[in-house]
């Protein structure tokens, strides 16, 4: 039986994380439809890391069946912390192992980006509902990182977002991982004079971790009377993070990668983070793949672990 023929475009195979909440890995495979429906003739894939189906081994095994073998892989995260560095690149490495005569060109992390600033600014109009912007404080909320590049860069998304949009001010705050926690961004706001404050999601999807920015800030506005505190929604699967998927596809099939090397912590010293130069990217272990397994120098399997707080 003759091979089916490889496309004339490498594939787009969109790479995420993975959630243990359905409604954010539906909007993920939902948001991965889309855009194969936007796009006829490129063939279009997605899988996870880990925690939700499809695995990307089996996102990947499906395109090769259809006679793809170039692929430009985009993470569908939005910073650049350890799963943009290591864990998806190293996953990508399984896969092209898996299947000689593959290859593989790695797109970067999405943001930031004016297209994403234009939804977070659309959210958190949709939040003060016909409010002005005049008086109104931004809590932005990052997930968190034991990267201080990435947590830098939710602060570079705040400042960004602050600039030229008529509002009081854009504080930053993290649910995981690093501080100022959400509870702490928003007593900050109320010491800086807030008095209405919209705390501001920078997720793309809904999820654990969001959920969990809205539980919090709800907990903390009941406990201070007298102050007006909102809860805009995520990024959601708007028009502008199909284009932006589709730039930093294009970016990563014609060569134009612009990582930010500048500040990474396996590149530069930075204080704290001194023994991470240099060091190795390994990603840590995913159960559900059995192509990934660490060997020790007796023989035996270890697998190499760091913290989820989903």
């Amino acid at each position: 039986m003759k091979p089916p023929a490889a496309p004339a475009s490498p594939a787009l195979l969109l790479v995420g994380h993975g959630t243990r909440d359905d409604a954010g890995a539906d909007a993920f495979r939902t948001f991965v439809a889309g855009l194969a429906a936007a796009n006829p003739g490129l063939p279009v894939g997605g899988g996870f890391i880990e925690l939700s189906p499809p695995p990307l081994a089996d996102s990947v095994a499906r395109l090769v069946d259809a006679g793809v073998r170039d692929f430009t892989a985009v993470p569908l995260v939005l910073v650049s912390a350890g799963h943009a560095k290591g864990d998806i690149p190293a996953a990508l490495a399984r896969e092209e192992r898996r299947h000689p005569g593959t290859s593989y060109a790695y797109g970067r992390p999405l943001g930031p980006h004016p297209h994403l600033l234009t939804v977070l600014e659309r959210r958190l109009d949709e939040a003060l509902d016909g409010v002005g912007r005049a008086g109104t404080t931004v809590l932005l909320v990052g997930r968190g990182s034991t990267d201080p590049d990435a947590n830098a860069e939710v602060h570079k998304v705040a400042r960004l977002l602050w600039e030229g949009r008529g509002l009081a001010g854009v504080e930053t705050a993290f649910v995981s991982l690093a501080e100022p926690s959400v509870p702490t961004g928003l007593e900050r706001c109320r010491r800086l004079g807030a008095r209405r404050i919209v705390v501001l999601p920078y997720f793309l999807f809904t999820g654990v971790l969001p959920d969990r920015v809205r539980d919090q800030a709800r907990g903390w506005a009941a406990d201070h009377d007298g102050l007006d505190v909102r809860c805009a929604e995520v990024i959601g699967p708007e028009p502008e993070l199909a284009e932006l998927v589709m730039e930093r596809y294009r970016e990563a099939v014609q060569g134009d990668l612009r990582m930010n090397c500048d500040s990474c912590v396996y590149r530069v010293k930075l204080p704290g983070f001194e023994d991470r130069v240099g060091l190795p990217q390994q990603p840590h272990h995913h159960p559900g793949d059995p192509g990934h397994a660490h060997h020790g120098p007796n023989g035996h399997t270890q697998g190499h672990h760091h913290a989820h707080t989903h």
